[in-house]
């Protein structure tokens, strides 16, 4: 079956097998670039962060479907994925013990017990970091800038932050490009040279792995382009900073390989595009109003409920004939 064919079934069975490694692949090849300059930035420890979360998801899986007497799943690498976007969501500082942690809630909680892979109602990484979030929220809010040691002296606030707090973006520009320059700070945002989670931050590498699952028709446009489309507009709307919104964070990153989880988000092109537009419009509430400066884990999350609903509007019912529509009769005297 045809990647493009294999994301479009709903059912959980149709996520195994052949195919479903393929799009694991891919997905694993398609997060490399920013998986790589992670590493680049924030060193060792965004490193250790990375093979913890991997590892902690591939043994929770075969311990869980070992205890349960049920075949392993390893090979189709769909928990390699999950720890590794649990550990590209995260602080490069963040405790071993804790990204294992969240890797291990991602697999049993969100995963495992709804019935494995395809079978999720949830994005098992968006839960693992929600777990962590709620639990430990000073170590999954405490950032760190690039390219140095790991340690209070380089210990900075991500844009969002700074933002939040009452900076301005000339601050955040002074912070990360050296410069108040409006171009400038937009350009180091988009390149990827600041504090924030793993993996979130260049945006252009992020993009070159959008491209390569477009490309192969792993992912459709429509969820990321409806998603950010509505963020973009939205912060406008509300007067933040809409083209900042849009390279700070994790909007796009959570836009490319978080809604377009092809298990927890919708079938139809309508579900697809309001999923999308949904989950845009609930991150820049949260980053407006909510407590926390980043929303797009729960605005994702928000959207994944509403998903099986989303599935259901302007479906064709099978086997329906439209009544037939009445003989206009035919004008008096016409032949």
């Amino acid at each position: 079956m045809p990647a493009n064919k294999l994301l479009l079934s709903s059912s959980p069975n149709a996520f195994t097998g052949a195919d479903s490694r393929k799009i694991m692949l891919a997905v694993i090849i398609a997060l490399l670039p920013t998986t790589v300059y992670g590493v680049v930035l924030y060193g060792l420890p965004a490193l250790l962060v990375i093979l913890t979360s991997v590892i902690s998801a591939v043994l929770a899986e075969a311990g869980f479907r070992a205890l349960t007497k049920q075949d392993s799943r390893v090979g189709d690498l769909s928990a390699v994925v999950t720890g590794l976007l649990v550990a590209l969501i995260a602080p490069p500082s963040l405790p071993l013990w804790m990204a294992a942690l969240g890797s291990i809630a991602a697999i049993i909680f969100a995963k495992e017990f709804f019935g494995g892979l395809g079978a999720n109602p949830f994005n098992p990484a968006l839960i693992g970091r929600a777990i962590l979030l709620m639990s430990f929220p000073a170590a999954m809010t405490t950032w760190h800038a690039p390219f140095g040691a790991l340690t209070d002296a380089t210990a900075g606030a991500t844009p969002l932050n700074i933002v939040k707090m009452g900076g301005t973006i000339a601050d955040v520009g002074m912070g990360i490009a050296g410069s108040s320059d409006y171009g400038a700070t937009l350009w180091t945002l988009f390149i990827g040279n600041r504090a924030g989670s793993i993996g979130e931050g260049s945006i252009l590498l992020i993009l070159v792995g959008f491209a390569f699952l477009l490309a192969l028709r792993v992912v459709r446009l429509i969820t990321p382009l409806a998603m950010v489309g509505t963020a973009f507009v939205l912060s406008w709307v509300l007067g933040m900073d809409p083209l900042f919104g849009i390279l700070s964070g994790g909007l796009v990153f959570g836009a490319v390989f978080m809604a377009t989880d092809y298990a927890s988000s919708p079938i139809t092109p309508l579900g697809k595009l309001i999923f999308g537009a949904g989950a845009g419009a609930l991150t820049v509430v949260i980053r407006k109003f909510g407590g926390f400066p980043e929303g797009v884990t729960y605005g994702i999350l928000i959207m994944n409920a509403l998903a099986p609903f989303l599935d259901k509007l302007r479906v064709k019912k099978y086997g329906f004939v439209p009544p037939a529509k009445p003989v206009v009769a035919a004008k008096e005297g016409a032949k």
